[in-house]
């Protein structure tokens, strides 16, 4: 069976993917570049040392040094695009690194549709760590190192918990792969126990959001009262705060297309949780783009790591896939939007007054 890819027009492909990265990675900065949220910058100050038990691990990480900085928005911002910088990185080297041209396509795909321009968007949202720690975590299990890449993984959770839903089982998955079911299941129980634990664990220690909150005002620092208010509240009372079954509603049509595109592709079933485990954040919180975010990463990562050249009429279905995800809307935070690539201003109706 031909393939779409043969040996004499390989070259040719490989050196329009190579051109294109640079273009597509261009255009998703262009589309969705912004200085990091107040909201995100201030869940990077929360530490351990401060009394709070969940998303501490950077915070408490940076805390020597935000104390030195005297808690500057500056300093975090920088923090936030490093993190960007290092997780751009990891993305580079894996669409230069891909073993198939289809993985090249994969990401740039991935780039030009809305998830690119959402990346750049949510500069300082921790998720950007967590995908960094799952690269580095499946170059360790590259190079042989599986406790290693297992405890990567563990600091995935201590980070933010949604790594449980997102990076954890792709991480899973990868492992299935490898190594017989019993091993790889020892390999993923200290990230689903340390999990377990962060979930089962009073948020913050009594009077630690109050104590903390002071301590940010009189360092001036421009922080959230209602990003610290989540450590304050119960699943409970954030669930009277929005409506599950309008962000499933919101997630449905992404997920009907990428479990349907992954099932034309490879008709493989264990992959589709993967690619749908991050939709059950709908129960977690009401940020219904970005979990439509990290349903199409998962999506793309899955393809890439499936490692499979694809044959014409296959590409013919991706690029269906793709074509009909840039149709769903992935609106951004606090009401702004992605830019649009144009020279001239929005046309007026015909008849509107000017």
């Amino acid at each position: 069976m031909t393939t779409l890819l043969e040996p004499a027009v390989k070259p040719v492909t490989r050196r329009v993917t190579t051109a294109l990265f640079p273009i597509a990675l261009a255009l998703a900065a262009y589309t969705g570049f912004r200085l990091p949220s107040t909201w995100p910058v201030t869940l990077q100050t929360v530490s351990l040392a401060d009394g709070f038990h969940r998303r501490f691990l950077i915070g408490t990480l940076l805390r020597p040094l935000a104390l030195l900085a005297g808690y500057d928005y500056g300093f975090f911002a920088a923090v936030s695009f490093l993190i960007l910088a290092a997780l751009l990185v990891a993305l580079g080297i894996a669409f230069f690194r891909s073993r198939t041209e289809t993985g090249r396509i994969v990401i740039l795909g991935w780039l030009l549709l809305p998830t690119g321009g959402y990346l750049f968007h949510e500069v300082g949202y921790y998720d950007q760590v967590l995908y960094f720690l799952l690269f580095a975590a499946l170059c360790a299990l590259n190079r042989d190192r599986p406790y290693t890449a297992s405890g990567l993984l563990v600091l995935s959770v201590l980070t933010h918990e949604i790594a449980l839903l997102t990076v954890v089982p792709v991480f899973g998955l990868m492992l299935l792969r490898r190594y017989p079911f019993r091993r790889a299941c020892a390999l993923l129980a200290p990230a689903a126990l340390a999990g377990l634990v962060v979930l089962a664990l009073p948020p913050t220690a009594p009077g630690a959001v109050d104590r903390f909150q002071r301590t940010l005002a009189a360092a001036r620092f421009p922080f959230r009262n209602d990003a610290l208010g989540l450590f304050a509240r119960t699943q409970a009372e954030s669930w009277q705060l929005y409506s599950i079954a309008d962000v499933l509603l919101y997630l449905l049509p992404i997920l009907l297309v990428v479990l349907g595109g992954h099932l034309l592709l490879h008709r493989s079933w264990l992959p589709l949780a993967v690619i749908a485990a991050p939709a059950l954040l709908a129960f977690g919180g009401w940020d219904e783009a970005r979990w439509g975010f990290l349903v199409i990463s998962n999506f793309a990562l899955v393809l890439w790591l499936a490692n499979r050249e694809l044959k014409a009429s296959q590409l013919g279905a991706l690029t269906v896939v793709f074509l009909l995800l840039t149709h769903i809307p992935m609106p951004y935070f606090d009401g702004s939007a992605p830019r649009e690539i144009s020279l001239v201003g929005r046309p007026h109706a015909v008849g509107a007054s000017r």
